[in-house]
């Protein structure tokens, strides 16, 4: 019997293996399809997600990023990171890396799928495999979460995101945040002839029709070619009641997710990992919640605020003007958030 089973072979899910597999756990993948697998992803890691993937063996390429630019119609406001650079990465590129390092350390990827789990005394069986844990690293809308009775609170005004990349030179190394009446688009340099844009909001019209929103983006894009198809998310809210049931636990956007607002999935998904492999090695898998709740309290606070702010009529329109006039405190907020 094997000691963790992940289902799931995102970066998550391979951040947790290797995390396991560090801490001396035998560990199995299980992962139905091809790697790289791409996704709806804003793609920007903050300088902390770096640090936590360097830990894993794991330095992919892209493009540095030294910080956070807040813009709307009429104001802008700049905050450089502190402690070291983040990096804006393909999530190809990412996936592609991970499982690199899963391969290095002869972690197996099975091609199968886990659709329901069996727990009794001694373990899990899920997708013919038994190991003593079984965790569920399968995305947004987990499968494994719902087989265990752990589905989320729906959300009251849900929120989804589209990205696709175009073919440009950046022209900054900072990601940039531009602000609409209840939208937003995310600006992230990835490669030295690629951007990515995500856009986020209500459900409302087709990436083109949605970047309308944002006219200055939308010039500046003008002529570049695709370098993606539009591919899409959500909804992205998953208010998750707690992070286990039994001997199956919860690990990235499986476990639980608000919004990305502050770009945290994959760092947040990183730290998680950390903290569930040292739960599981040591023998303490019901520490698992609290831990989790430690990772990523500092990020999941400063989105559940921004996001807050957001949604009040007279707060939302004043983010960015407040940003502007208050730089100092600006750059202390965003911070925070890249070295949680």
């Amino acid at each position: 019997m094997i000691d963790v089973l992940v289902a799931g072979g995102g970066p998550a899910g391979l951040a947790t293996a290797i995390r396991c597999a560090q801490a001396g756990l035998s560990v199995t993948v299980a992962e139905p399809r091809a790697v790289p697998i791409d996704k709806a992803c804003g793609e920007g890691l903050m300088p902390s997600a770096v640090a936590r993937l360097a830990a894993l063996g794991v330095r992919p390429g892209g493009h540095p990023l030294r910080g956070i630019r807040y813009l709307d119609a009429s104001h802008r406001a700049d905050a450089r990171f502190r402690h070291g650079d983040g990096l804006g990465v393909r999530r190809t590129t990412l996936h592609a890396a991970l499982a690199a390092r899963a391969a290095e350390l002869s972690i197996p990827v099975l091609p199968v799928r886990v659709t329901s789990v069996i727990q009794d005394g001694g373990g899990v069986t899920a997708a013919g495999l038994r190991a003593r844990y079984l965790v569920a690293a399968d995305g947004l809308h987990s499968t494994v979460r719902r087989a265990c009775g752990l589905d989320p609170r729906r959300a009251r005004q849900p929120r989804f995101g589209l990205r696709r990349h175009y073919r440009l030179a950046p022209w900054t190394d900072l990601v940039e945040v531009h602000w609409s009446a209840g939208t937003e688009a995310y600006v992230t340099p990835v490669a030295d002839d690629l951007v990515g844009v995500a856009i986020l909001g209500a459900a409302h019209g087709d990436f083109a029709s949605r970047l309308t929103a944002f006219p200055a983006l939308r010039e500046r894009l003008a002529g570049a070619g695709p370098g993606s198809e539009v591919r899409g998310a959500g909804p992205l809210r998953q208010d998750v009641p707690r992070r286990s049931a039994g001997n199956v636990l919860l690990v990235g956007d499986a476990s639980g997710y608000l919004d990305a607002l502050t770009g945290e999935g994959i760092g947040a998904a990183l730290a998680q990992a950390a903290v569930l492999a040292e739960c599981l090695a040591a023998g303490r898998p019901g520490d698992y919640e609290r831990a989790w709740r430690r990772a990523c309290r500092r990020s999941w606070m400063l989105t559940a605020g921004l996001l807050w702010s957001r949604h009040q009529p007279l707060l939302g329109p004043r983010i960015v003007p407040a940003a502007q006039r208050l730089p100092r405190l600006f750059t202390t907020i965003v911070n925070l958030v890249g070295d949680a």
